[in-house]
């Protein structure tokens, strides 16, 4: 084989590869039910893509909403840009509103939900939520540059019985929590009592009402980029509950 040859081989391997990757986001996406993705404070939608890709490949309509998680506050986060996306992109009501959080986006869709009918409500997905608050927003609400990072919406994350999380109460919707029992941070963790993914403490991102709860060796941080995680939260979506061979369920 001379040299043209293997490059044209090797160009149309490629673009092979190229095109297969594409089909299922282009056959798909039009599909199935919505699933809105809510990413985490101080995040972006780019943290929740690898997710959003699977959901696509499942035949599920996508819409990873971006908001500026450090500048307003949950009730603004929740109200303008969580729900102008409902409003806008979620038009279709015979399809199904599912979700899928990570952290703080879980109290953004907790507050829109005590606060707005949604109908065509479906299943909802919360990865390492402050559902009961955080120890290091009650440590670090006094402190400047803490302030300055996390913006109005992490302070409002603290673990006093008035806080904010803490007083959305019991959610009347079919929700599944999984949580991380692992630090890339031990002094924040020295903050936190009990077994913890880093921001969280594991007894913390339960709530009242929730229907299955699911504990993983991940960390706060990467913990909605793992294939073990997005596969237990399409299997929710679709059953509503967890996989039963899970590991660690506490």
């Amino acid at each position: 084989m001379n040299w043209k040859l293997l490059l044209i081989t090797i160009i149309v391997t490629l673009l092979g590869i190229v095109a297969y990757e594409a089909m299922p986001y282009q056959e798909t996406i039009d599909k199935g039910d919505t699933v809105v993705l809510l990413h985490g404070l101080g995040r972006t939608t780019r943290s929740m893509r690898k997710m959003e890709k699977q959901l696509l490949r499942k035949g599920f309509r996508v819409i990873n909403v971006a908001y500026p998680s450090t500048r307003v506050p949950i009730e603004t986060l929740a109200t303008q840009y969580l729900g102008q996306a409902i409003t806008t992109q979620c038009c279709q009501p015979d399809r199904k509103i599912h979700f899928v959080t990570h952290s703080l986006g879980g109290i953004v869709l907790e507050y829109y939900l005590k606060t707005h009918s949604l109908p065509n409500l479906g299943r909802v997905v919360m990865l390492c939520p402050p559902n009961q608050g955080s120890e290091i927003a009650d440590r670090f609400r006094n402190n400047f540059l803490y302030r300055l990072f996390v913006g109005p919406a992490g302070q409002q994350l603290g673990t006093a019985p008035d806080s904010l999380p803490n007083s959305l109460g019991v959610v009347n919707f079919e929700l599944g929590v999984i949580t991380g029992d692992r630090t890339l941070n031990p002094w924040t963790s020295i903050l936190i009592p009990g077994a913890d993914d880093g921001k969280v403490a594991i007894t913390r991102a339960k709530v009242i009402g929730m229907k299955d709860f699911l504990v993983v060796h991940k960390t706060h941080t990467f913990i909605m980029r793992d294939r073990e995680v997005i596969d237990q939260a399409i299997f929710f979506i679709n059953n509503g509950l967890f996989k039963k061979d899970r590991a660690n369920n506490t």
